[in-house]
């Protein structure tokens, strides 16, 4: 294309020499193969006459040289190309990268910044935590992707972030260390201003203020409500916001009803005390009463499938597992982990699982996966003092245990009244799908199995 565009040029000019139209020639064939080379970088720009001095040669549209001046302005462009490509993701500096949200699990969009565990200045190592994200479900942290110092914050506490927002830029630079924290800087500021002297003089010639009126009297029918600086308004955690939705969900959906009973519990105390030191030998974990009435609550849930069963629109799903929820009260509300396979544990099982499962929920560091699903679910309000109350179903379960403490009650036994340590236990279901008699043989199964815990030995 290059060669016949230069033929058709020559040929239109009558007045050019032979000897002019050779060395036209040959500037042509340097320009044809400098043009051919930026070609190659280029590959959808066109040739055009050039529009400068050199009227007869050909250069590319976003070129401003030609044939004659090809070898400078190619070799330059080259140059400029050259330094362009020499590190084309990197930032000015080349030490600088950010902390972003990481991803918080599939049910879960977004997130508020509740705190920052460190602050600007400070040095960080790769994988340290420096912020943490509450979250409807959990507390997730956010660490530094690398080593190096906090430059600054891109968000602010209480902030409403989502997975990949930045959040921090951390300079990894070696001299980035004797960095000074902005908030150094600015304490610097005020300490530095001196207090106006002339203050004093005014407060001598104020006039003298006006005497208090008296109060006006109130109507008796007008409340006495408290002074408003004596209130404290605090924003809801999304942990908090989360559980009094989910609360309110269930009382708003399910027909909810509770039915008790009272359990005497010398038998399974008896057997703790017992075998506590032989089972802590053995297995490297205490005893407790809560693996007791987990065991209970799956030998009457095999008893009463119902119970574990729950209504999806119109259809009513029967569950063929056992996944056994336990409520754990913490400093931020009320989070639920799940005892996966219940019923394929022993006494040993349950007490690790339970254990591991409340020192996570305490320390925030519980994951989403180890409290979704789950069939059923125990409280254990005892622990607080709780004497009875009602439990609110969890959803999208059916029904939930709640446990109360443990009370000396006078209790007629052979004939006699002699003092036993009494719990009183409550289930509340939904009525729309379990009816009274499999709820109150539920609780029965729980009451026979706590108080004769040899029946789980023998299946009776």
């Amino acid at each position: 294309m290059m060669l016949r565009a230069v033929i058709r040029r020559a040929g239109g000019s009558s007045a050019s020499s032979s000897s002019g139209l050779g060395k036209w020639l040959q500037s042509s064939r340097v320009a044809s193969s400098s043009a051919q080379s930026f070609h190659s970088l280029s590959a959808t720009q066109t040739l055009v006459p050039c529009t400068g001095n050199h009227a007869r040669s050909f250069h590319h549209r976003s070129c401003p040289g030609c044939s004659e001046c090809s070898r400078t302005v190619f070799s330059s462009f080259q140059a400029t190309t050259k330094q362009r490509w020499v590190r084309p993701y990197s930032s000015d500096t080349g030490d600088v990268v950010e902390a972003v949200v990481p991803h918080m699990g599939e049910s879960i969009t977004d997130g508020t910044l509740a705190t920052f565990l460190k602050k600007p200045g400070d040095r960080v190592e790769a994988d340290e935590a420096i912020a943490q994200i509450e979250t409807d479900k959990v507390t997730i942290d956010i660490a530094s992707p690398a080593t190096g110092v906090i430059q600054e914050f891109l968000v602010k506490e209480g902030d409403t972030v989502e997975p990949g927002n930045k959040v921090a830029i951390i300079s990894t630079s070696a001299d980035a260390v004797s960095h000074v924290a902005p908030s150094e800087k600015v304490a610097e500021k005020p300490a530095a201003k001196p207090s106006p002297p002339a203050e004093a003089p005014k407060v001598a010639e104020k006039p003298k203020a006006p005497s208090t009126p008296p109060p006006t009297k109130q109507s008796a029918k007008e409340p006495q409500l408290p002074p408003k600086d004596r209130e404290r308004r605090v924003p809801m955690t999304r942990l908090r916001k989360r559980v009094a939705t989910r609360l309110k969900d269930s009382q708003n959906t399910f027909a909810l009803l509770t039915t008790f009973n009272e359990v005497d519990m010398t038998n399974l105390m008896k057997l703790r005390s017992q075998y506590k030191d032989a089972f802590f030998e053995k297995h490297g974990v205490k005893l407790g009463l809560m693996s007791g009435f987990i065991k209970a609550a799956v030998s009457a849930l095999q008893h009463q499938p119902v119970v574990n069963a729950v209504i999806d629109g119109d259809d009513i799903i029967y569950r063929d597992y056992v996944d056994i929820s336990i409520a754990v009260g913490t400093s931020k509300g009320l989070v639920v982990p799940v005892i996966r396979g219940a019923d394929q544990m022993n006494f040993a099982d349950i007490e690790k699982t339970i254990n591991s499962l409340a020192k996570k929920a305490n320390e925030g560091t519980i994951s989403i996966d180890e409290m979704a699903g789950g069939s059923f679910t125990v409280s254990n309000g005892g622990v607080y003092g709780s004497l009875i109350s009602t439990p609110i179903i969890n959803p999208p379960q059916s029904a939930i245990l709640g446990m109360h403490s443990i009370v000396q009650r006078p209790m007629v036994v052979g004939g006699s009244v002699v003092p036993r340590p009494m719990m009183y236990v409550a289930l509340t279901y939904d009525h729309r799908l379990i009816d009274g008699r499999e709820a109150v043989y539920f609780l029965r199964r729980i009451k026979d199995v706590v108080e004769d815990p040899q029946r789980l030995l023998l299946d009776i």
